[in-house]
């Protein structure tokens, strides 16, 4: 919608401003809120008009240039079985009713106290490719069709850079530490200013309006404001989508005011602001419901607030006081189902195979990495996929290769100038390359993406860089929750600033830089929930075999997936006690012979290193010294858990 000034004259202190010469003739810029709208309706995106007259042709004009640029451009693109229909929607440039929602949106977004002279909101695919093109620095189209972007300097989380508010309302719910670093309530203003005093320098800001969760119930509206249009893609493919119906569930007199994401990435921090450490910051208030980025472009940390929001609200819903069975329990896990209604969790930090292994073709695919489990079922936090693109290939992994189209954001890759063919072994930006794609890419996955059914299987997934652990173990239900609360993996290069190569780390729940509660919050929901539904369990290594990191070989992609096949399809299930053995040290439960394909000097640890020319000695001496990292990790969590739990887990 097009807005004309209105705006009054701006008047100091003590009167109007003194006399200066006049500046040479500009297109003035004017509060949102002041401007008066007019007739007429121009793609997604909302500009205050010169007083001096309206020019009704040129933004037809510049329109068309658009689409024509676009066009030209996606001609270098493979879209292999495109109809004209789907071109035309993916590159419209209108936002239809939307229009009715222009004018709350705007008062909304003035009321941030941001002034600026465009805004697109949620705006289409072609719009924002358009945006990314011309002003964004690295952007391009490759041959799928995707939209190639650069993230700056950062090109992974920051989380020593987290920091929560310290507010009484919540000040006892926050598990407080090296997770959820204190910071005084004036300094998190001081970095909204210093936000949105940035942000208001831009002469265009993008907004996008969505939700965190599938579930009408549960579900927490979200709004981003960005100045770069590759973020505004993103979260538009992140969040799940509202319908035209529900736009008005972002107005003001909206029940729920969103959760706020002022996304200043590109200016930094003041490392002088008390309780900043570097130029980078990522601050969350719950009291006020926002969340400032500042010295990061990397769009995972948008993605990641928004989950850490859930990981706060949903234990507290549908209401505080409910036994842990019944409260909504959030999950870094990803989710399928089968044709039996038979949901599978796969908990895992990143680099663990949750994205890939959900992403099953026998299966439909409820979502790939944030879940809630609540009294009815399991829903999707997000409305698409985040996935790592290191070394993929259709042969690989086809669906996510497939999911790279139109639409979808390429971040950090490198791609051949002249052809637009992204090389995905190529590692010069980062390990840490990524896509985003929204949800429905995935053509067997359930849309809407929650089911109300429970699930029959968990699957903790781990990146073990020693080599110590089974690729598969069958798991007591007090070894779920020692390894639960564990949460051992390796941190995998790339998915954080400063890891080149894989180190052993400890992340309790699977996802402790996202936690809010305490760990044994989540875990007594966890083991509630088991005890109410029942489900068996399993512990799968998608780390190394034959030795550690540098001497053994990550395992066979192929292996795993036939492990997870014996799972869905009750291989592993009908397999009576005499086919499992007990592994010395951990006592975990592993094969004794060939499951499926994989043999069993692979399914067998100490095997495996002598297979590979290693001794029984040095094995034992690596797993003792695992165990002893277990220990001493779980010394912290031991006074909150039965004997049970404590004795479950590895004995030197």
């Amino acid at each position: 919608l097009k807005y004309r000034s209105t705006a009054p004259t701006p008047r100091g202190p003590s009167g109007p401003p003194p006399r200066t010469r006049s500046p040479p003739p500009r297109r003035p810029t004017a509060m949102l809120s002041r401007l008066a709208p007019t007739r007429r309706i121009v793609g997604a995106a909302w500009r205050p008009l010169s007083t001096s007259r309206v020019c009704h042709g040129a933004s037809a004009t510049r329109q068309d240039k658009v689409k024509a640029t676009l066009v030209q451009q996606l001609k270098q693109a493979e879209l292999k079985g495109w109809t004209p229909e789907e071109v035309k929607a993916a590159l419209s440039m209108e936002i239809g009713s939307k229009g009715i929602h222009v004018q709350d949106i705007v008062n909304q977004v003035n009321e941030l106290a941001l002034d600026v002279e465009e805004i697109y909101y949620n705006s289409p695919a072609g719009v924002l490719y358009e945006q990314a093109l011309r002003y964004e620095d690295g952007s391009a189209i490759v041959d799928s069709g995707a939209l190639a972007v650069k993230s700056g300097k950062k090109t992974g989380r920051s989380p020593l850079d987290k920091r929560v508010v310290f507010e009484e309302a919540s000040a006892d719910d926050v598990w407080w530490g090296k997770v959820n670093i204190k910071l005084e309530y004036k300094s998190f203003l001081t970095n909204r200013e210093r936000a949105v005093d940035y942000l208001n320098t831009r002469k265009r800001l993008y907004v996008v309006d969505g939700y965190g969760g599938w579930d009408p119930e549960y579900r927490v509206p979200v709004r981003v404001i960005t100045s770069r249009a590759y973020h505004a893609l993103f979260m538009q493919n992140m969040l799940v989508p509202p319908t035209e119906e529900e736009l008005v569930n972002f107005e003001a007199s909206a029940e729920k005011k969103p959760f706020v994401i002022f996304n200043a990435g590109v200016f930094p921090a003041n490392r002088q602001t008390q309780g900043m450490t570097s130029s980078t910051s990522v601050a969350v208030s719950f009291k006020r419901g926002e969340m400032v980025i500042l010295g990061t472009q990397y769009a995972g940390e948008m993605k990641k607030g928004v989950f850490t929001i859930m990981n706060y609200l949903m234990p507290l819903m549908p209401k505080r006081d409910l036994p842990p069975a019944d409260r909504a329990l959030p999950l870094h896990a990803s989710a399928n189902i089968g044709q039996d209604n038979d949901v599978s969790i796969f908990f895992g930090l990143s680099g663990t195979g949750k994205t890939t292994l959900s992403a099953d073709p026998k299966r439909d695919l409820i979502g790939d990495d944030e879940h809630v489990w609540h009294s009815k079922g399991v829903f999707n936090i997000e409305g698409g996929c985040y996935a790592k693109t290191i070394g993929l290939t259709r042969e690989k992994e086809p669906e996510i290769y497939d999911a790279i189209r139109f639409g979808s954001v390429l971040e950090n890759v490198v791609w051949d100038e002249g052809t637009g063919k992204v090389d995905y072994e190529n590692v010069d930006i980062t390990e840490n390359t990524r896509v985003a794609y929204p949800l429905k890419y995935i053509p067997n996955a359930r849309i809407p993406a929650k089911v109300e059914h429970h699930p029959k299987q968990i699957i903790l997934l781990t990146c073990d860089a020693f080599g110590v652990l089974p690729p598969i173990s069958k798991l007591t239900q007090d070894q779920v929750m020692y390894h639960f609360i564990s949460g051992y993996t390796a941190k995998v290069a790339g998915t954080e600033e400063g890891v080149k190569e894989p180190e052993a780390t400890f992340s309790a729940c699977f996802g402790a830089p996202f936690l809010v509660w305490h760990p044994s919050v989540y875990a007594e929901m966890l083991a509630a929930k088991l005890d109410k539904y029942g489900a068996t369990a399993y512990l799968v290594n998608t780390g190394w075999v034959g030795g550690p990191y540098g001497t053994g070989d990550r395992c066979s992609l192929k292996y795993t997936r036939q492990l997870i096949d014996a799972i869905h399809d009750g291989t592993l299930a009908s397999l009576p006690d005499s086919e499992w053995e007990d592994m010395p040290v951990f006592g975990l439960k592993m094969p004794r012979n060939n499951i499926k394909d994989v043999p069993k000097e692979i399914l067998r640890p100490q095997d495996a290193w002598l297979n590979n020319g290693k001794s029984a000695e040095e094995f034992a001496k690596v797993a003792g010294n695992l165990a002893g990292l277990f220990q001493k990790n779980f010394a912290e969590f031991a006074d909150r858990c039965s004997p049970a739990v404590r004795n479950a887990g590895p004995k030197l």
